[in-house]
C-alpha cells in the first residue's frame, strides 16, 4: 500500500501542523544568528592579530584608531579597555562586563533553540501516540480486519515522531555550534583584554589615547 504526500500530512494532524510551525520558527532564528555571528566574528581574527603585534611595539594610538575604524563588537571592547584610566583591577571589571555584554548579545535567542531541540521530539511523540491510539480505535471497529489495517494507521502516525526529530537535530546542532562560538568569542576578547592591562600595569605605555 503506498502512502501519499497529503495522507502523512492527514495522518499527523494537527500535531504536525505544530512541528511544521516550530521547524519554521527555528529555521528564522538560525538564519537570523548565523548572520549576528557573521557581523560579530567578520574581521576580528585579524583585528586581534593586529592588536598583538602593536602591542608588542608599544603602539597604543595606532591600537585604538585601528578598533574605531574596526567597528566590531572586538573593537568596541579593546578601545574600552584601552581607553580606561583606572586601575588594573578596574580595566578588568570592565572587561568582564563588556565582553559579558557582548556575548549575551551573541546568545540571544539561543534559549529559544534549545527549547524547540528538546521538546520537538516529545512533541513529534505525543502525536505519534494519539495516531497509534487512532489506529487501534479504527481496528476495533472492523472485527474482521487483519494486522495490516493497525499496520497502516501506524507506520502513518510516526510521520509526527520523524517530524519531531526532522525539527531537533537542527536546531541542537545549531545551539551547540552558536554556544561554541560565543564561548570562543569571550576566551578570544577577555584574554585580549588581559594582555592590554598586563602592558598598562608594566608601565609600557601611560598616554595611551
Amino acid at each position: 500500500m503506498t502512502i501519499t504526500f497529503k495522507q502523512l500530512i492527514s495522518a499527523g494532524g494537527p500535531i504536525l501542523f505544530i512541528l511544521m510551525g516550530l521547524s519554521i520558527y527555528s529555521i528564522a532564528l538560525i538564519w537570523e544568528r548565523w548572520t549576528t555571528y557573521n557581523r560579530a566574528f567578520k574581521g576580528m581574527n585579524d583585528l586581534l592579530r593586529k592588536v598583538h603585534a602593536l602591542l608588542k611595539t608599544g603602539e597604543i594610538r595606532q591600537i585604538t584608531e585601528l578598533c574605531v575604524k574596526s567597528k566590531t563588537p572586538a573593537g568596541d571592547i579593546i578601545y574600552k579597555v584601552i581607553s580606561h584610566y583606572g586601575t588594573a583591577l578596574e580595566k578588568r571589571e570592565l572587561a568582564e562586563k563588556a565582553v559579558e555584554w557582548q556575548a549575551s548579545r551573541l546568545n540571544r535567542s539561543l534559549t529559544a533553540l534549545a527549547t524547540i531541540g528538546s521538546i520537538s521530539p516529545f512533541v513529534g511523540l505525543f502525536g505519534t501516540v494519539l495516531g497509534v491510539m487512532r489506529a487501534f480505535r479504527d481496528l476495533s471497529m472492523y472485527a474482521g480486519a487483519g494486522p495490516s489495517v493497525v499496520a497502516s494507521g501506524i507506520a502513518e502516525a510516526l510521520v509526527n515522531t520523524a517530524a519531531g526529530l526532522f525539527v531537533a537535530i537542527p536546531a541542537v546542532v545549531a545551539y551547540n555550534y552558536f554556544t561554541h562560538k560565543s564561548n570562543d568569542f569571550a576566551s578570544e576578547l577577555n584574554w585580549a583584554a588581559e594582555q592590554i592591562i598586563d602592558k598598562s600595569s608594566s608601565g609600557d605605555f601611560s598616554n595611551i589615547v
